[in-house]
């Protein structure tokens, strides 16, 4: 892709109807490799658990199978959350990332569990106190990454010196304000809850104070992505994502349901308003539509970087879509 903003990819590793997690997880891998010859910047997963149609709940293993089949494209998490982990356990885990694939490796931090309050006590760390010490414990984990001081007792190994790029995650004005006051960059959750971007973004670049990891705010805004030859067939494609979300939300969270006509028709009104306002920032439709959306996110935004995903339950479509997205964007490159 030429000059213009940088276009990455976040995968949740989606396991479609008919198929198991291992089988998505190859998907993955193959559309890191795809996506890399497409010149995308960066390739992250994301941390969920208890959901049996997301396949990354192991990030780092999964971002390592990934990462062995690919060579440029960064890798990364968007993200772990911190309140599962302890700060020195994640700082091995990307530490040996790390050390394997030198220069590729990004960490986004977010402080939501991200699963249900059952599932959060399975994994073995006490919520009580933990969103209140999430800036406590980002700093302990940075720390890990710097060289080793004399007389420190307790050190990342792999992970120590390594400096790995730390990012801040949030869907609220919460995370803005930590990640400017940290001078840290900064991703938004906008492709399933938009309703504080345009607030956090401002947030953000108010109060972002330089530091030794980047000089100036540095924005990126999550983007679902469902591109296809025609507007219908990109319509027909979303409607997996819409099903998903609506099973979510209704406590009935599974695969990835294959794409079903009329879907979207068929919801009561409720239903309907609430995939509109989740899944606001979402660019559906061939490549004139998609050539629209990027330029309305951008001019609306003022992003520094997209983050691009799409939940599509054929991984070739998947592929394809990633594909007319870059397409377009080289075609007619969007300055930032």
């Amino acid at each position: 892709m030429p000059s213009m903003i940088p276009l990455s990819v976040l995968d949740l590793s989606p396991v479609p109807d008919g198929s198991d997690a291992g089988q998505a997880l190859r998907n993955s891998a193959e559309l890191a490799r795809h996506v890399e010859r497409l010149g995308y910047n960066r390739y992250w997963m994301a941390e969920h658990h208890n959901m049996p149609g997301i396949a990354s709940a192991a990030t780092a293993v999964a971002l390592a199978h990934v990462a062995h089949g690919t060579t440029r494209i960064r890798i990364g998490a968007g993200g772990i959350m911190l309140p599962n982990h302890a700060p020195l356990t994640v700082a091995e885990q990307f530490g040996t990332l790390a050390s394997l694939y030198p220069g590729r490796v990004d960490l986004g931090l977010g402080r939501a569990p991200g699963t249900d309050q059952v599932t959060a006590h399975a994994l073995r760390r006490t919520l009580q106190g933990d969103v209140d010490s999430f800036p406590q414990d980002v700093m302990e984990l940075m720390a890990y990454f710097r060289p080793v001081q004399p007389g420190q007792r307790v050190q990342a190994v792999p992970g120590a010196g390594l400096d790995v790029p730390v990012w801040i995650l949030g869907s609220s004005t919460y995370g803005a304000q930590l990640a400017a006051a940290l001078g840290l960059p900064y991703a938004f959750a906008s492709h399933f809850a938009p309703a504080a971007m345009h607030d956090a973004i401002a947030i953000y670049r108010e109060r972002f104070r330089p530091s030794g990891h980047i000089e100036k705010p540095h924005v990126m805004i999550g983007v679902n992505l469902h591109a296809a030859p025609t507007d219908e067939e990109a319509r027909f494609l979303f409607s997996s994502h819409q099903q998903s979300f609506v099973n979510l939300r209704s406590g009935r969270p599974g695969k990835l349901p294959a794409p079903k006509e009329g879907f979207y028709e068929s919801l009561d009104p409720h239903a309907r308003a609430m995939i509109d306002h989740s899944l606001a920032c979402t660019i559906v439709g061939g490549p004139d539509a998609v050539r629209r959306g990027l330029r309305d996110i951008i001019e609306r935004t003022g992003a520094d970087e997209l983050m691009l995903t799409g939940h599509i339950h054929d991984p070739e479509a998947r592929k394809r879509s990633y594909a007319i997205m870059a397409e377009v964007a080289a075609s007619q490159p969007v300055a930032a």
